[in-house]
């Protein structure tokens, strides 16, 4: 697809009139001001040329990695590069040889414009959808392990009975993942506890609260020591989760306020890995809560980690300004039935023109 922009210098007024070749929503009316102030007379932009833009800026201008991203080569990225700044006449990224180290002033413009662009695009489609199939279509959700393990099951067993038409995926990664997914629209949801309450262009609320419990096997010598401390704790090998998953922070913030430094013997990202490892009495688990399930971890026994840890909220995450299918709705509240639709709705559609899809 190719957008097409013409302007007619108008001399006496100094302003120009804008004549559009194109069925994109608002989001052009901003790549019209650039070029009228870069002095163009007409400008051609595709789809693929803004993605990739939009693309270099979050891969820190590897074209490689932007290649991968967009599933291209290379060379074709570079192409689409050359001929971008050949049509518009002016330079859009600062180079050293060939490597791309930034952006210049008016790439940085044409990158808000192509986030714009792409992302009415992207509800253009979602909107002919939303109306077309009101009970159907598909819901992509982006979650960690542990929350899809654990905290979504009676969710979507839910959504499954009230939607049963629509195709539910879960795309299991890390929260640095589902930020991205979110922020390029891959996935219409993410969950996570960690980086969607602090992402740009993500509007979260919150699921639910949760701690870290310690698990230990059966017998083992921490499992009648009430009230368990850090101290205790300490005394033992500790199997709990890799750096940036699941609340590990918190886990290292507690040890490091008490001035303790823990034996970390294995680290994972996995829930039942870490009680797998305990179970063969390797070290004592810390884990969240929820992962812990007494009516199949007969061979461990847990301990109320509340006081040791700090609590942690998990997040439901939209893209900021994303259309949503009713159904994407009701999935948010079926995960926090106190959250209310018009408060979503308003949060995550804010500065666009509420459309009840339900009429």
């Amino acid at each position: 697809a190719t957008l097409t922009t013409r302007y007619k210098a108008d001399a006496a007024q100094g302003d120009a009139n804008r004549e559009m070749e194109t069925d994109m929503p608002t989001g052009m009316a901003g790549l019209y001001q650039m070029g009228a102030t870069l002095g163009m007379q007409e400008a051609r932009v595709n789809f693929q040329q803004l993605r990739i833009i939009r693309e270099a800026a979050r891969r820190d201008y590897n074209l490689t990695e932007v290649a991968n991203a967009l599933f291209t080569s290379q060379s074709g990225v570079s192409r689409h590069i050359r001929e971008l700044e050949e049509e518009l006449g002016i330079a859009l990224f600062v180079r050293y040889g060939k490597r791309l180290l930034g952006m210049t002033e008016p790439g940085k413009e044409l990158l808000v414009l192509a986030e714009r662009i792409l992302n009415d695009a992207s509800n253009i489609r979602k909107l002919a959808s939303a109306f077309a199939n009101r009970e159907s279509g598909r819901l992509l959700v982006a979650t960690t392990h542990t929350q899809a393990r654990y905290a979504l099951p009676r969710v979507v067993k839910a959504f499954r009975e009230r939607f049963p038409e629509v195709q539910l995926e879960l795309r299991q990664g890390g929260p640095e993942e589902i930020v991205r997914l979110l922020q390029t629209g891959e996935v219409d949801i993410g969950i996570s506890s960690e980086q969607l309450d602090r992402s740009e262009g993500v509007v979260a609320f919150p699921y639910y609260r949760w701690h870290h419990n310690i698990v230990v096997p059966r017998g083992h010598p921490l499992a009648g020591e009430e009230p368990l401390s850090l101290a205790a704790l300490a005394q033992w090998p500790i199997i709990t989760y890799q750096a940036g998953l699941t609340g590990r922070i918190r886990v290292d913030e507690a040890f490091a306020a008490a001035g303790i430094s823990p034996q970390i013997l294995l680290t994972a990202q996995d829930s039942d890995v870490i009680k797998t490892y305990v179970e063969l009495e390797m070290g004592v688990g810390i884990l969240a809560d929820m992962a812990f399930d007494p009516q199949r971890d007969l061979g461990l026994h847990q301990l109320d980690g509340s006081r040791l840890f700090a609590p942690h909220t998990a997040w439901i995450g939209l893209k900021q300004g994303q259309f949503q299918h009713n159904f994407a709705w009701q999935f948010i509240q079926l995960c926090n039935p106190e959250l209310a639709l018009a408060d979503i709705q308003a949060r995550a559609l804010h500065g666009e023109p509420l459309i009840d899809y339900q009429i």
